[in-house]
């Protein structure tokens, strides 16, 4: 895309993120910021959507296309034309707009552009993963405080130990901001925006730095390995080498779940909120509720903190890293493995896998979702048509390989790395003799249904939207093929 930031030749963009210590007033700020990017979100939400409804309106009383009230743009410029002209006369932004950074209202306008943006795109058929629906306004009790800064005075203050945002000032930091004050001085790095957000019961900053990043040259660059994450092991890793290593599941949510349970009791004596009636939590239920929520804080540090190093480590020692395409939303919907999976995290192991791949300009091998690998003999290749998930052996039926399952899967990855780079695709088609794959259990078996309701006039203004395709896209077939993808 032509609009989107380029670094310069020889940089990389970079985020630093640091946690801040505000003190009350300043706290209220960063709230009151944050309201107001929620605030020009709804309205920019709100202004576009009416003229949808006003054309069904006007649609069902017969007048004809032409005669139709205009759609409304959503592009960035416009919307921003229109909030400056409205907010010193709109009732809702009138009495308060100057209390806050004009960079607030951008924030709260720009993501709404990106959002009708994506929906659109995602209606045309010209956007990966899930369709995306339409914008909604967002509730105040559930909105995520965020407010984005691209100009003004953003900076890292010399002492190491406080920055500077526009209209909020300088804020303390909770940890040293070293690591980036350093190249900023040095002249290596270049702030291009910064992002305050609330999350996890603390603020935080994060800094958009353009910067130069060294390749630094990994221990073992001509070793490849496979990763097969698994819930009794969170990893079992098997390199080219021959050498196979578990690495243990910490199981964080596990052991808190028995101080869980109890301030959840205690939550549910309290007397909270009721939307129906309008009753608002008492100041023991708030009380309760934070303790609990410091708890739930805590597990999710830990979390991130071990899959961080376990990544970093992965990353540190290996020039090539072979991981599946696993279907995490399908797996959390087994009630009896879904709290587990979503502790371990696989999501997340794969995505920073590839990225800090892309740092050290290593490859990270991606094998397709129907890649057989704990069916598939890491030995002679022979695929079982059934492996049931309890079985936790694989025994090869075709020769006298016996070895735990979640090693054999490992093997396998790494023999698809090899073969990814002949260009084979399939871990079975090296020197070993090819062997009957019964009932194709290397191959998506049944094609998926298309949407019933693709094509249906499910928007908020029925007719089509402007500059759209008439011809609706239903589901994407997927490959029935295995295929490696490089990333």
């Amino acid at each position: 895309m032509s609009g989107k930031f380029r670094p310069q030749s020889g940089r990389v963009v970079q985020a630093y993120r640091f946690a801040l210590d505000p003190h009350a007033g300043q706290e209220r700020a960063l709230r009151s910021h944050c309201g107001a990017a929620r605030a020009a979100y709804n309205w920019a939400v709100s202004w576009v959507t009416a003229s949808w409804w006003q054309r069904r309106a006007e649609a069902t009383y017969g007048i004809g296309e032409e005669e139709l009230t205009p759609w409304r743009p959503w592009s960035l410029p416009a919307l921003r034309k229109e909030f400056n002209r409205i907010k010193t006369t709109d009732a809702r932004f009138a009495d308060w707009w100057q209390e806050n950074s004009k960079e607030a209202y951008s924030t709260g306008v720009a993501n709404a552009s990106a959002a009708f943006e994506a929906y659109a795109k995602s209606e045309q058929g010209r956007r990966k993963g899930a369709r995306v629906g339409i914008p909604r306004r967002k509730p105040k009790r559930k909105a995520r405080l965020a407010c984005r800064f691209t100009t003004g005075t953003i900076r890292v203050e010399p002492d190491g130990r406080h920055v500077t945002l526009p209209r909020l000032g300088t804020i303390r930091t909770h940890e040293r901001t070293v690591k980036l004050l350093t190249r900023v001085q040095a002249g290596t790095a270049r702030i291009l925006s910064a992002t305050v957000r609330h999350e996890r019961g603390r603020w935080f900053v994060s800094y958009q730095v353009e910067t130069s990043r060294e390749i630094s040259r990994v221990d073992r660059p001509d070793t490849v390995v496979g990763i097969d994450l698994g819930v009794k092991h969170l990893a079992v890793l098997a390199d080219s080498s021959g050498e196979i290593r578990y690495e243990p599941n910490p199981k964080h949510l596990d052991g808190a779940l028995k101080l869980l349970r109890f301030h959840s009791r205690r939550v549910s004596r309290r007397e909270g909120p009721d939307r129906r009636t309008g009753r608002k939590p008492s100041k023991r239920w708030e009380k309760a509720n934070a303790e609990r929520n410091r708890i739930h804080h805590r597990v999710a540090n830990l979390r991130t903190d071990a899959l961080h190093k376990f990544t970093t480590r992965i990353r540190a020692e290996y020039g090539t890293v072979v991981v599946e395409d696993l279907n995490v939303a399908g797996m959390l919907r087994n009630k009896r493995l879904a709290r587990r999976v979503s502790d371990a995290g696989f999501g997340e192991i794969r995505r920073q896998l590839t990225y800090k791949g892309r740092r050290n300009a290593c490859r990270t091998i991606v094998a397709g979702r129907w890649y057989p690998s704990s069916k598939t003999c890491s030995n002679c290749g022979a695929v079982k048509a059934k492996l049931p998930l309890h079985v936790r052996v694989f025994d090869c039926d075709e020769c006298p390989l016996v070895m735990d399952r979640d090693a054999n899967a490992a093997r396998n990855l790494v023999a698809l790395a090899a073969a990814c780079t002949t260009g084979t695709g399939v871990a079975g088609d090296q020197d070993t003799p090819r062997v009957s794959k019964p009932r194709g259990a290397d191959r998506k078996t049944r094609r998926q249904r298309p949407d019933r309701n693709t094509g249906r006039g499910g928007r908020a203004g029925g007719a089509a939207l402007p500059h759209q395709r008439q011809t609706e896209t239903g589901d994407r077939r997927q490959d029935t093929e295995a295929q490696p993808t490089l990333r």
